[in-house]
């Protein structure tokens, strides 16, 4: 926990509103132990989805649609989305939720790798003016220049868990040796962001760690 404990809940009893149908997934996917974002994320999100309204989104990392639809909820009917993930057993769940929820028709499942997806939607040209990354951290890197190369002019790409429950600021050698590769990684993904000529980035520490970019408005006037 990056913040404390206690705030963090009560900051959550004021801020925390999804519909009920949310709270069962959420409630679901603990009880199978399976990862979705934390209830302050959710409410940033949700919070940056009802400011930008966004109508074309892409989610790297699926799990089992809970983001997805929470997304779907905040950005209203008019929006789309894609969501990329390869995990069979989650594949399996998330598809369950999304035809249980009535979200088939807004939420475009993508299955298998992300690297080879994004790559070919960039390949094919597509633009997403909002983007969630919440996906393997280590891959994060690798990801980065295809979702780049796929966010619009005026979009806003957030990325999720980028402080490692506050690992992110410890030494490469107080981390685990299992675990310093995903560490090194991390830092050198925040740096690239925060030092990018082109990208105008901030790092909140809201759940575990959150990115908001953009592009810069100099970047966007040479386009």
């Amino acid at each position: 926990m990056i913040v404390d404990e206690r705030l963090t809940t009560y900051i959550d009893s004021l801020n925390w509103q999804i519909p009920e149908y949310l709270k069962n997934v959420e409630k679901e996917a603990i009880k199978q132990e399976v990862p979705i974002i934390r209830r302050s994320m959710q409410s940033l999100l949700g919070f940056l989805l009802r400011m930008r309204k966004p109508k074309a989104i892409l989610e790297i990392g699926t799990a089992v649609g809970f983001s997805g639809m929470l997304m779907s909820e905040a950005a209203g009917e008019t929006a789309k989305i894609d969501t990329i993930e390869k995990v069979p057993i989650r594949l399996k769940e998330a598809k369950k939720n999304f035809k249980k929820y009535n979200k088939t028709g807004v939420i475009h499942l993508y299955e298998g790798d992300a690297a080879e997806i994004l790559q070919e939607l960039a390949r094919t040209g597509k633009k997403y003016d909002f983007i969630f990354m919440d996906a393997a951290k280590g891959q994060y890197l690798n990801f980065l220049p295809f979702v780049l190369e796929l966010l619009s002019e005026d979009g806003m790409f957030v990325t999720d868990n980028v402080l490692q429950d506050g690992d992110v600021i410890q030494s490469r050698y107080a981390i685990t040796r299992r675990d310093r590769t995903i560490h090194g990684r991390m830092r050198e993904y925040l740096y690239l962001l925060t030092h990018s000529e082109d990208l105008d980035t901030v790092i909140l520490p809201v759940g575990d760690g959150v990115t908001l970019s953009v592009w810069k408005e100099e970047r966007v006037n040479l386009c």
